[in-house]
C-alpha cells in the first residue's frame, strides 16, 4: 500500500511539471500548449496568403495539410573571379543572410551540395509568394556579387513533416 501511495504521489508531482530551482528558490511552471488543429493551421495560412490544400491519409485517417514552399537552387554565377579573401568574406555574408532568413521564418532549410556541380546548394523558402521568395533569395550577398544565381520553383510539402 505504501508503494502505491508513493507512486500516486510521484505521478502527481510529475504531472504538474513544477520544479524547484535550488539556486534561488523560484518555482518554474511549464505550460503545455495545445497544438492547433488542422483547420486552425489552414485558416492561419490562408489568411497570410499561403497556397495550401489538404487530404486524408487513407492509412492513418489523419488530415494532412500541404503547403506550397519555394525551393531556390543556388547555381554557379558568372562572376567567380573574386580572390580568396573576397570569396571568404562573401561566404560569411552569405551564411549570415541564410541564418537571418531562418531566424525570421522565411527559410526552413538551406545547404550546399556535396559535389562540384553547377548547382551549389538549395534553400527552401517559407513565403506566401514566389515574388517574395525571389526577392529574399536575390538579396543574398553572393547573388548580388554574381558569384551565385538563383533559380526558384514552387514546391509542395506536408506541413509539419520533418526530415528523417
Amino acid at each position: 500500500m505504501k508503494n502505491l501511495y508513493f507512486l500516486l504521489l510521484l505521478g502527481s508531482l510529475v504531472a504538474c511539471k513544477e520544479e524547484k530551482q535550488n539556486t534561488n528558490n523560484e518555482t518554474n511552471i511549464t505550460v503545455v500548449e495545445k497544438e492547433p488543429s488542422v483547420a486552425q493551421k489552414k485558416a492561419d495560412l490562408e489568411a497570410r496568403g499561403f497556397q495550401i490544400f489538404d487530404y486524408v491519409d487513407e492509412s492513418t485517417k489523419d488530415t494532412v495539410l500541404m503547403q506550397q514552399y519555394f525551393i531556390a537552387f543556388l547555381k554557379r554565377g558568372p562572376n567567380r573571379s573574386q580572390n580568396k579573401t573576397e570569396a571568404d568574406s562573401l561566404q560569411k555574408l552569405h551564411l549570415a543572410h541564410l541564418g537571418k532568413m531562418y531566424e525570421l521564418g522565411h527559410a526552413d532549410i538551406s545547404g550546399p551540395f556535396g559535389d562540384d556541380g553547377d548547382i551549389r546548394g538549395i534553400t527552401i523558402y517559407n513565403t506566401p509568394t514566389l515574388e517574395m521568395a525571389d526577392s529574399l533569395a536575390n538579396a543574398d550577398p553572393m547573388v548580388k556579387a554574381g558569384r551565385l544565381v538563383i533559380e526558384i520553383h514552387p514546391w509542395w510539402a506536408a506541413k509539419g513533416f520533418g526530415l528523417r
